[in-house]
């Protein structure tokens, strides 16, 4: 029986207005005027709120508890995909922070296998690393970051005929312009990130194939008006996507609404959350290759002090955007599923919510505050247990 969810705003992934939302068979049937009250459909009635398409994370590397480099492996896969889903990401790529290569072919299985078991969620793979600039390695451990060679190339290549979205960080200038093109024709998407590369570095990399940019502003040289590097590549590169963690710590809002200001189109800025072992959960600490992670205050950090991913979702990030950076709501939105969808190559069944994608959305309060959850029509439990 179909079901309509009246009585929030909806945000089809374009514009935000007001609307009921026709769901049938675990996909969008429509999205009609507030008053519709279809015959035979049952209803949920909703107080207020956004009805908005679920969110897309292009970048998290554990949540419920687990990094997905301590044990890379379909299980893993299975508990991050809820603990996001619970968050409201409804469609992710689990990312591998720098390792060895025997993780990181580990960590390929893992999600061949979550995917051909059906875990809901899960569209690919994110390497980041371990191809980076150690100058800009971040949380990375240096001991594992190296220039790509032929066997790595070759593990790359094999993956992408393997997954069905492979996405790789990598620095320019740890990989050559031919590695770069090879990635690219064979399906991978290329984003440049962890480097010191100059502006020219970067423009060639875009022109090897790269097509996106990892996390704007972190790891990357600051902007310079003689020598812009990745930064200004991105906002001066229409090919160029870029995903941004919007905590307010990583970025000062300032620097955010001058990011979003200058970019160069068609590209855009998408959002991503960089979420570590906490996400849905309270733990306080964890480890990453050894060495321990402290939660505290909105952050996560080594114990020198260096961000060590984000203590973030994206129903926060949303809240940032418009309350300290004056994002309107929805653009934010859009930031959080449509355009990630698109970047992806998968708006056709998510990020979006009109006639014939998956019915997977979130309702969110006034006060953006997240309130439920809905994958394929039906409803996630936001209190369960992992």
């Amino acid at each position: 029986m179909a079901t309509l969810y009246h009585g929030a705003a909806i945000f089809d992934g374009d514009r935000l207005g007001p609307g009921a939302l026709l769901v049938d068979k675990g996909r969008i049937a429509a999205v009609l005027p507030p008053e519709a009250r279809p015959e035979g459909a049952g209803r949920v009635a909703l107080s207020g709120g956004i009805l908005a398409p679920g969110f897309v994370d292009l970048q998290l590397n554990g949540g419920g508890g687990v990094m997905f480099n301590d044990a890379p492996n379909t299980e893993t896969v299975a508990r991050i995909a809820e603990a996001h889903a619970r968050l409201g990401s409804l469609t992710i790529l689990p990312t591998l922070i720098t390792d060895t290569p025997a993780t990181t072919r580990a960590a390929i299985a893992a999600i061949e296998g979550a995917i051909a078991a059906g875990i809901a969620g899960v569209a690919g793979l994110h390497l980041e690393g371990p191809h980076l600039s150690v100058a800009r390695k971040g949380a990375h451990d240096p001991a594992l970051i190296r220039p790509m060679g032929e066997g790595d190339l070759a593990m790359l290549l094999d993956a992408a005929r393997r997954l069905p979205r492979l996405m790789v960080t990598l620095a320019p200038e740890n990989v050559s312009v031919a590695q770069i093109a090879a990635l690219a024709q064979a399906g991978v998407i290329v984003s440049l990130g962890h480097t010191d590369a100059d502006f020219a570095t970067c423009r060639a990399a875009v022109a090897a194939g790269a097509r996106l940019a990892t996390h704007l502003f972190n790891a990357m040289s600051p902007f310079g008006h003689r020598e812009p590097g990745l930064v200004g590549a991105v906002l001066a590169t229409g090919a160029l996507d870029s995903g941004l963690i919007a905590d307010g710590i990583h970025v000062h809002p300032a620097a955010i609404a001058a990011a979003l200001a200058a970019k160069s189109g068609p590209g855009e800025i998408f959002l991503v959350t960089d979420a570590m072992a906490p996400a849905g959960t309270e733990i306080e600490r964890f480890e990453l290759n050894g060495r321990e992670i402290l939660r505290r205050d909105g952050r996560l950090t080594l114990a020198d002090g260096t961000l060590a991913g984000a203590d973030l979702d994206f129903a926060r990030a949303i809240r940032v955007l418009r309350d300290d950076v004056g994002v309107a709501v929805d653009r934010a939105l859009a930031m959080a599923s449509r355009i990630p969808a698109r970047v992806l190559g998968i708006a056709d069944r998510c990020g979006a919510l009109k006639p014939g994608r998956d019915a997977d959305f979130v309702h969110l309060t006034e006060s953006l505050q997240l309130s439920g959850v809905w994958r394929k029509g039906a409803p996630v439990d936001l209190d369960a247990n992992i």
